[in-house]
């Protein structure tokens, strides 16, 4: 990570809402659902441990995040309530995944469908 790389400004997790804003010092502002950042986070568990090891969440609709840390300076681990907790979120990640939210969305829907897996409480 660069010194350059966007720093967050300001955290916020709406639990009514199920999203964790979070605003950028390049002025970048995201709203990210619990179900996409728990989707895509970036654990062993749910990334693997290389390419083409991705493991596809399922039945993540109703996820909340239950807490929010601070891991140094440079990330933050999320806690969800079904218990996942081991990613860690670094702030080049969480600014990658709320610039992209729109096609790494329609890729999580697509690979959903591929798999048969239809989203529900949503």
């Amino acid at each position: 990570m660069t010194d350059k790389a966007p720093r967050p400004t300001d955290i916020k997790l709406h639990q009514k809402s199920k999203t964790l804003e979070l605003e950028f010092d390049d002025g970048n502002k995201f709203n990210l659902p619990c179900e996409f950042l728990r989707v895509y986070s970036p654990s062993a568990e749910v990334q693997g441990h290389g390419p083409g090891q991705e493991v596809l969440q399922l039945g993540k609709e109703n996820v909340s995040i239950t807490a929010v840390e601070p891991v140094g300076n440079y990330a933050i681990k999320l806690e969800f309530d079904d218990g996942h907790n081991t990613g860690i979120y670094s702030w080049e990640t969480l600014h990658r995944l709320g610039a992209n939210f729109d096609m790494l969305w329609q890729e999580y829907l697509d690979r959903l469908q591929k798999a048969g897996h239809q989203r529900k409480g949503k």
